[in-house]
């Protein structure tokens, strides 16, 4: 599969999706207008970057954006960066930065709007670490947390006050708190990993995933950082984050890889079952934390930490084991999410190590789109998927997962900062 077929078929998705009017129906109905996963403004992601790109019109991403916008837009406590107003802020800002004066009226209310929400979310957490209470997932996480605010902000005002509050609170998520005579991270989530008790999780668990655990928060610290943007105790609070991760690293296959979580009892006699390979995704897994590392080696100029993230991201791709558990095509948890990290990683290596990264590709490539694939039979099988159209499973994702395939040039846009994956 070459990189002309992998944009073929990216290009055959934006054309079946180029009409809200004529999309799948469940793309465009009013229970999923609002989310950033599956709905409109993630669509609208695809056909912002083709045509920031010059690979498609405007108008297509204009469509998307208005029927996501027929209706108001819910915002406050019952939204969140993948749902309602800042999904929306999102899309419009990737549009913005190619289209100068286009929805700067939205725009600007959208952001007094996230400022409000953020400020909000972060008098609670303060309030929350000031009686020693643990956090819910929902608290900082990418998805639904201020790490995902957090990266909305560090694009839009990354020297602000907000933005810097956002990092100042990061820090402060990175001291233990204690329980009796344990010391546990101050990420330490009292419920199982859908952000709900759970009786398989007694005592809670530390997530340590993209989209719902402390990846997100090492990855946010490390682009603020990258970008110049510190706070005090920010070096030290990424460090805190890095051993921990380092102490409960673990062999899988041909290299290392880190568990999606640990629970008390793992906690409280300082090891891990033994477990099957599992995927190394963006949401949960290896592939996600590799670049989080990655991004904070490069932060902090550590060479060593940097190769070793490499290493853990090559490792896993070329896993036969890891590669079998990866059974689905999206973004999220998928092979197009693979791609993407493949290509995004492979863009801040070493030459040598970039020329590895790159040779992985085509054959990421032929798992996802099978030699003699037609264009046209490829996007109908995808879009037919049960993930269907959106962002995060379905085929506008793996689309932008296509677009990445060619490492040394970054997308166009930064829809993937909702991801912070760079």
């Amino acid at each position: 599969m070459t990189d002309r077929s992998a944009h073929a078929v990216a290009t055959a998705v934006a054309n079946r999706l180029a009409d809200p009017a004529r999309a799948p129906a469940a793309a465009t109905a009013n229970a999923s207008r609002q989310h950033l996963a599956f709905g409109p403004t993630g669509i609208a992601l695809l056909h912002i970057e083709r045509a920031a790109a010059g690979l498609g019109p405007w108008q297509r991403a204009h469509d998307w954006l208005a029927a996501a916008t027929r209706q108001p837009f819910t915002s406050g406590p019952d939204s969140h960066p993948f749902y309602g107003a800042p999904a929306l802020a999102h899309a419009l800002a990737c549009a913005a930065d190619h289209l100068p004066g286009s929805y700067r009226r939205s725009l600007s209310l959208l952001d007094q709007q996230m400022t409000a929400d953020t400020r909000r979310r972060l008098d609670a957490a303060h309030r929350r670490i000031d009686t020693g209470q643990l956090p819910a997932l929902r608290e900082f996480d990418a998805l639904r947390g201020l790490a995902g605010y957090g990266t909305y902000l560090l694009r839009r005002d990354p020297t602000g006050p907000v933005t810097r509050a956002i990092l100042d609170y990061c820090v402060r998520l990175t001291e233990p708190i204690t329980r009796g005579i344990e010391h546990l991270p101050g990420w330490w989530a009292p419920t199982g990993p859908s952000g709900r008790p759970d009786g398989q999780f007694p005592g809670g668990h530390a997530n340590h995933g993209m989209a719902h655990g402390v990846g997100a928060v090492l990855a946010l610290l490390a682009l603020s950082a990258r970008r110049g943007t510190t706070v005090t105790g920010h070096h030290p609070a990424m460090r805190a984050i890095l051993a921990w991760l380092e102490k409960w690293k673990t062999t899988s296959g041909r290299g290392t890889a880190w568990p999606y979580w640990i629970t008390r009892d793992e906690l409280r006699s300082g090891q891990l079952p033994a477990s099957v390979p599992r995927r190394p995704s963006w949401c949960y897994g290896t592939a996600g934390l590799a670049r989080a590392q990655q991004l904070a080696a490069l932060a902090l100029a550590d060479t060593d930490l940097q190769r070793e993230a490499e290493a853990a991201l090559l490792n896993a791709l070329t896993d036969p084991a890891q590669l079998r558990a990866t059974t689905d095509s999206g973004l999220c948890h998928g092979i197009a999410g693979l791609i993407h990290l493949t290509a995004r990683t492979a863009a801040d290596a070493a030459p040598a190590t970039a020329d590895q990264f790159r040779a992985i590709i085509p054959a990421l490539l032929a798992v996802l789109l099978p030699l003699g694939t037609a264009p046209d039979e490829a996007a109908t099988r995808l879009l037919e998927d049960e993930a269907g159209a959106g962002l995060l499973d379905g085929a506008a994702g793996t689309a932008l997962g296509l677009l990445a395939i060619d490492s040394s040039a970054p997308p166009h846009t930064a829809w993937d900062a909702c991801l912070l994956t760079a």
